[in-house]
Formats: C-alpha cells, structure tokens, sequence
C-alpha cells in the first residue's frame, strides 16, 4: 500500500533492524516467563514498547529521510534518540528482563562479564556519564563535524548510534529504580543535581542556534532541504528543539526524582515503631 511507504526505511540498516527486532523479541519472550512478583505492570510494558517503537521509527522510517534533509527535523530525532526513547525504556525498568536473560547467557563468574562489567562502572561514573551526555549532544552539533557526519553515510550511522547509546547509559543511571539505600545506585540528590547541570549547557547550545545570525549549518543548504523552508526557520526550529525540550526532560527526571524520594521517606517513617507513654 503506497501509504505505507512511510513506514519503510529511507536507508535500511540490516543490523539495526536486527537489534531492534532482537530486543523486541528477547522482552516480548521473557516476559511471561517471569515470576508473577517480578512482572512488570501494563504501564511499564507500554512504556518499553514505546520507547522502542520511537527510536525505531526515527531511525527506520520515512523520518529518517526528513531528518537527513531538514535541520530542525534532525533535532527532533535526536531528541528521540538521546532523551525520550532512552528515557521511557529505563522508566519501564527492564532489569528484570535483563536478569533472565543473563542467568541463562552469562551467568555469574562468566569470563564476558568482568571486561563489559568493567567498561559499565567507567561510564556510570557520575562525572563521565554528565560529561558524555552533554558532549556528545556539543561534539555532533559542532559545524564542520556536524557537515561531515550528515554527508558520510558510516560517520551518520556513529552519530545516531551514539546519542541512543549514551542515552540509555544515562537515563538509566538517572531513573534506575533501586532504592540508593541498598549503596548500589546514585543518590538521589546527586541525580537531581546532574539532571539540573546537564540541562544548563544545552540550554545556552539551543539559544546560540537560535540568536545566530545566518546559516550555522549550511549542509542543509548543500545538499537542498526536503520542504521549501527558509533556512532561518529551519534553524530557528532546530535550535527551540534543542533548548526547550531537553530543558523539560531533566525537569520531568527531578520530578520523578522527589517523588521517589518522598515515597521512600514516607514509607521509612511508616515503618517506624510508634513509642509513646502516658504524661505525668
């Protein structure tokens, strides 16, 4: 049917089908065979899927012509990739999933995992997961890379790849949903005050995009826009995407942050035995 072309791939990419397809599949099996306690609700169900779905999408579909081919589509991709999808999956919390699969893959003492465990603790050091979360977002919006990424066909599939990786990494380090408590995870104090800091220096990115005057990325001038858009509203669009929203989702991760925190507070008072006696 002609209109569902959209939903093909602009530029097919075999092996990223086929990590989406895997880990579609490999959730979609361990899920009911779960214990009932460790299930997940419908709600986190939805959420994974959802955030699947939409990286997905931007990377194989129709979108991924417009993002190729407009600036300020691009941003909204990479908003996608680096903050929305990668946050609804860590939202869903699919540690459980990733359990399963582990006990029967490499289980514990396996040889694959010291280096990849490794190589997991260095990027979950608060410092280097704020630092790669914003620089990565400054490294591929940098214009002379920015040009060479959307005109090299492996440089652009680095690109993507990246911001969706580093998203996952960090968006799980912020909404990993143990409790700080047990000494595992970051507390939550910390993560509110990483998602206040990394949400600042996209911040004044987003503005210059916008208070530019001419063209900061002429590639899309070079290679002709999909839709005849001015390119000052192209950029003025793509910098807004890239100063606003981002913005909201670190303001939607504290949110949730002191929500948790107060639910635990409240449940640590509740436990509390109730000492009292009679007054003189």
């Amino acid at each position: 049917m002609p209109e569902l072309g959209v939903l093909a791939p602009y530029d097919a990419s075999p092996l990223t089908i086929l990590v989406f397809v895997l880990a579609a599949a490999s959730y979609g099996y361990a899920l009911p065979r779960l214990p009932r306690n460790q299930r997940p609700g419908a709600l986190r169900v939805l959420a994974f899927g959802l955030g699947l779905l939409l990286c997905y999408g931007v990377m194989q579909t129709r979108f991924d012509y417009y993002a190729q081919y407009m600036f300020f589509v691009h941003r909204g991709q990479h908003l996608i990739l680096h903050h929305l999808g990668p946050f609804l999956i860590a939202l869903s919390n699919p540690l459980p999933v990733f359990r399963f699969w582990r006990a029967r893959l490499a289980p514990d003492g396996h040889p694959l995992l010291r280096p990849v465990g490794t190589l997991y603790r260095a990027l979950q050091q608060p410092v280097v997961a704020a630092l790669l979360f914003v620089g990565l977002i400054y490294l591929w919006l940098w214009p002379p890379i920015h040009f060479d990424a959307m005109l090299s066909r492996p440089l652009y599939w680095t690109m993507n790849w990246s911001m969706l990786l580093d998203g996952l990494l960090f968006w799980w380090l912020m909404l990993d949903a143990r409790s700080p408590a047990g000494g595992r995870t970051l507390g939550y104090g910390k993560r509110i005050l990483i998602l206040a800091l990394v949400a600042l220096p996209q911040m004044l990115l987003g503005a210059w995009i916008v208070f530019s005057r001419g063209q900061v990325y002429d590639v899309y001038e070079v290679c002709g826009r999909a839709w005849p858009m001015a390119p000052e509203t192209d950029q003025l669009l793509g910098g807004l995407l890239t100063w606003i929203p981002p913005a909201m989702m670190s303001v939607l991760g504290i949110l949730l942050l002191l929500r948790r925190a107060l639910h635990e507070d409240g449940q640590a008072l509740a436990s509390q035995p109730v000492t009292g006696g009679r007054s003189p």
